[in-house]
């Protein structure tokens, strides 16, 4: 399946407290920026991808990435990331199908999330599909009609709105499960704290 209609979100936007502060994504995995395996992972499963973060974009120029800051204020958490993009998509892309959000701390995930996603949300008609691993929900790892943005906006800016699977409860959500991969690991297994990177360093 092409997804060259899915516009890619990579979600940079938190404060990484747990990390002691700073860019998460920027931290060096393996001798590169943990940003630079995600970008890997998820550029080739979509036609379009964008960065969400606050602050200077200037830091991520290298990337090559259009650098998106929250629409809202006040480090709205992922919600307001996810709100961002879709409201992107309209103003730059508004032919796309789908929206697709992935975490920039979890350098793992998938080289075929976003198919197997739109698989199943297009099968099932879904508003939104979100990836599962063990038994757990991901839900920053997810596939968005852009018909959603309006009332995201409405959630976010009326209600205070900042859990995602509070708010994703009011549309039909359709979970998709993956496997671990061939080494045991969790392909969703995100870097939360140093000692993550220093297994994510293991690993690789």
């Amino acid at each position: 399946m092409s997804n060259t209609d899915v516009v890619g979100l990579l979600l940079a936007g938190g404060l990484a407290r747990r990390m002691g502060g700073g860019d998460k994504p920027l931290r060096e995995l393996n001798g590169r920026p943990l940003l630079e395996h995600v970008v890997e992972r998820a550029r080739p499963q979509v036609g379009t991808l964008i960065l969400n973060a606050n602050g200077d974009p200037e830091r991520f120029v290298h990337f090559g990435l259009p650098v998106v800051a929250d629409v809202v204020d006040g480090f709205a958490g992922p919600l307001a990331g996810i709100l961002t993009g879709l409201e992107w998509m309209a103003a730059n892309q508004s032919d796309a199908a789908w929206m697709v959000s992935f975490a920039t701390d979890a350098p793992f995930f998938p080289t075929d999330m976003v198919s197997r996603l739109r698989e199943s949300a297009e099968a099932t008609n879904a508003d939104v599909a979100c990836a599962c691993s063990k038994d757990r929900t991901h839900p920053v790892f997810a596939l968005w009609r852009p018909s959603l943005r309006g009332d995201l906006r409405t959630a976010l800016v009326e209600e205070d709105m900042r859990k995602i699977d509070r708010w994703t409860a009011r549309y039909k959500v359709e979970e998709v499960s993956f496997d671990l991969d061939t080494t045991g690991r969790d392909p969703f297994f995100n870097i939360n704290r140093p000692e993550d990177l220093a297994e994510a360093e293991t690993t690789l």
